[in-house]
């Protein structure tokens, strides 16, 4: 079985308020694409995915003139997709939903929240030792998921979106500064909340995997260095006994130096440059360690079958600005 997460930039850009594909010459979310161009190259690269399910991350908006499911469902039909069926959770007002995509003939899936507090809910916790709690909420909450499969297994999905640390929205220094140390405040208050609920899965035995963009990774920023950890260790967990795995990850926090698995790509404009990073984890729990197998980033450079297949490769790049991560499971 075939588990994937896939960050689709601006993926509601490319439907109408009934649900319809948009495919048309007017521009996308994406910087310089069409939104045919887009609509074109997701279904390849879903084709060519071919997973069970598929976590999306940024996926179509869903509010009450908006069904980001339907929306889904459309393009998967369209697509001719296996992974058919759509599921969200708790909806945001960000125009980026957390969605599952799976194939209806493997497995079922129902929206399965826990708490307290429910990831739709605050969570208090002291972000600036002040002995003050500050209340922090999910601006995406993470979408919990109980999964049976058709052979008979039960699994807990997360899909995960975290806050960015970016400082958006400010050009001073001082500013720029203040505004990175509060987002990374609230991010590792996120994976911390998180890391809670994946120990309640954890205690009670429950086959777990958690995955999506967590806007984080061992070593990305400079910033890590005054938290100590970065929100992925966090919710990996320390105790090697109830540590979550995810190979991408082990490998830059075995090696924080050198050449590193990415994700993610994203064009700097101060620096005329690209700039390549990890940010999406499938990470399993460690009694689905022995079962899970070829963890994959579709990196349409770095692995070989994609950059061997010009139609693939050059769809990856249109298609979005995060790359899809799977990982086999025989659970």
């Amino acid at each position: 079985m075939r588990i994937a997460t896939y960050n689709v930039e601006w993926f509601s850009n490319l439907f109408d308020h009934g649900g319809a594909l948009q495919s048309d010459d007017k521009w996308s979310g994406r910087h310089n694409v069409k939104r045919k161009d887009q609509i074109d190259a997701l279904g390849i690269v879903f084709n060519a995915l071919d997973a069970d399910a598929v976590m999306i991350v940024e996926a179509p908006d869903a509010h009450r003139k908006r069904d980001g499911a339907a929306a889904l469902e459309n393009f998967a039909q369209t697509m001719g997709l296996r992974a058919r069926r759509a599921i969200m959770g708790f909806v945001n007002d960000t125009q980026q939903e957390i969605a599952l995509l799976y194939d209806p003939d493997v497995m079922t899936a129902i929206h399965d929240p826990k708490g307290p507090p429910r990831f739709d809910e605050a969570y208090h916790i002291d972000l600036d030792t002040d002995a003050a709690p500050e209340a922090v909420r999910w601006s995406k909450p993470p979408l919990e998921l109980q999964v049976e499969t058709k052979a008979g297994h039960s699994l807990r999905l997360i899909g995960v979106h975290a806050k960015s640390k970016a400082p958006y929205g400010s050009r001073d220094p001082d500013e720029i500064m203040r505004i990175a140390i509060e987002n990374r405040r609230k991010q590792l208050a996120q994976c911390i909340w998180l890391r809670e609920r994946v120990e309640d899965h954890l205690d009670a035995n429950e086959p777990l995997i958690v995955m999506g963009d967590f806007n984080d990774g061992p070593g990305l920023d400079e910033y890590e260095k005054l938290f100590g950890r970065s929100g992925v260790e966090i919710v990996i967990g320390e105790d090697h006994d109830t540590q979550m795995y995810d190979p991408h990850a082990e490998m830059v926090i075995a090696r924080p130096l050198g050449p590193m698995p990415a994700t993610a790509r994203f064009w700097m404009k101060d620096r005329k440059r690209w700039m390549q990073t990890l940010l999406d984890y499938v990470m399993v729990s460690p009694d689905l360690r022995a079962k899970a197998d070829d963890w994959r980033i579709w990196h349409p450079f770095d692995d070989p079958k994609c950059y061997e297949t010009p139609e693939l490769r050059e769809a990856l790049l249109t298609a979005s600005d995060h790359f899809p991560v799977s990982v086999e499971l025989d659970p």
